[in-house]
């Protein structure tokens, strides 16, 4: 799992909600981690794999959103291998663990692991926030025709700067001056939990808002596309509306829980002696949502892959052969079926205007067809039968 509490363990005078939660059945906190990452890793994989018989999903040109989505799935697989290589070690060698703890202690190693096993985890975790962001930029931008697969350098440069900037600069307070006498108080933890949520947050703020929003200008496209709005047209923006509930469903359900819990640790933090009795249901409750977040932060690589792809299917197809290119195909036979020559008195700024005309239909498509495409089954059947397809 992934929780700013990671790195403040590594703290020899660690604060007391911190010693709480990670000296709670540490063995069985691990293996549940070790479990979920697991099998999260596996299904991720296999979702990705292609699959037999099956045709390859249409997409009109290499977009910058088919890009994210997948680069979403790689920092998930990576986070994932960070979770299960930390607690494996944690689980086979106790000793070397337990060196954390001691703070005049000489051999460096247990520390080094500690941290740079959390920041891995955390700096993963936290680029795959920020390409969650980018992507819901880079839908709205797409509709709007302001996006292209350029785009995707300057969405590199935004998610790796500023993942690494934020962890670098969380851990350098923390750990100020020494590894040894961080955790001197909250003006230590708080900068560097504030630098890890900060894009958390900012995906359940500014998403749902960027994806109402293209959806809304999804409709306009597809009533400017022929001037009506028929059942098909809407169908499909009901699906890409779905499509970016389910993906905002994913994410609340596997983070909720490190912000409920980093809500009554602090809590806990504030008061004189948080083994009080009146205090026992907050803790408890404390414990309950850590071993949650163990289980469900490592799901989210899974869980995403079913929003984005639904679920494509057991049979895996590991040989590789070339494939035709739906959207090249799809264009040469509407260019033989559907073009017919013109009368030579056409006036020139006619013939003109349905030129642009063209290029204005395909443009919607291609915006419509990369906010949709992954999609396997019913979206597949869908969009065929759309007007907005039956142009290519």
């Amino acid at each position: 799992m992934a929780s700013p509490r990671l790195e403040t363990y590594c703290c020899p005078n660690r604060d007391a909600a911190t010693q709480l939660v990670m000296s709670f059945q540490p063995d069985v906190f691990c293996g549940v981690c070790i479990g979920s990452a697991s099998v999260s890793l596996l299904l991720t994989i296999l979702q990705l794999l292609p699959k037999k018989g099956q045709s390859p999903r249409k997409m009109p040109k290499a977009s910058s959103s088919s890009t994210i989505l997948l680069l979403i799935s790689v920092c998930d697989i990576l986070g994932g291998l960070g979770i299960i290589f930390r607690s494996s070690v944690w689980l086979g060698f106790p000793g070397f663990i337990a060196n954390i703890s001691a703070v005049n202690g000489t051999d460096m190693w247990p520390s080094a692991f500690c941290v740079g096993s959390a920041m891995w985890i955390q700096l993963l975790y936290s680029a795959g926030f920020w390409w969650l962001f980018c992507y819901a930029v880079d839908s709205y931008l797409v509709v709007r025709r302001s996006a292209g697969l350029s785009t995707i350098v300057l969405y590199h440069m935004m998610t790796w700067g500023l993942a690494v900037m934020l962890c670098v600069e969380g851990i350098a307070l923390l750990y100020y001056p020494s590894l040894s006498s961080c955790e001197n108080g909250l003006e230590h933890a708080i900068p560097h939990y504030i630098t890890t949520y900060a894009p958390l947050l900012l995906v359940l703020v500014v998403n749902p808002i960027l994806f109402r929003r293209t959806v809304s200008a999804v409709a306009s496209l597809l009533k400017g596309r022929q001037g009506i709005y028929t059942e098909n047209e809407r169908r499909l923006g009901t699906e890409i509306q779905i499509r970016f509930f389910k993906i905002m469903l994913v994410f609340i359900i596997c983070w909720s829980s490190n912000i409920i819990n980093e809500s009554l640790l602090f809590y806990l933090e504030m008061q004189p002696d948080i083994n009080e009795m009146p205090l026992k249901n907050v803790r408890s409750a404390a414990l309950i949502t850590w071993i949650i977040m163990g289980v469900l932060n490592p799901m989210q690589g899974f869980l995403f892959t079913l929003a984005f792809y639904g679920w494509t299917g057991w049979r895996v197809d590991l040989k590789w052969r070339k494939r035709e290119i739906p959207w090249e195909s799809m264009s040469s036979s509407t260019v033989g079926e559907n073009t017919y020559p013109s009368p030579v008195n056409y006036p020139s700024n006619l013939h003109d205007s349905k030129k642009i005309s063209t290029t204005d239909s395909q443009q919607t498509d291609e915006a419509i067809s990369m906010l949709s495409e992954g999609n396997t089954s019913g979206d597949d059947r869908l969009t065929r039968s759309s007007p907005i397809y039956q142009g290519w």
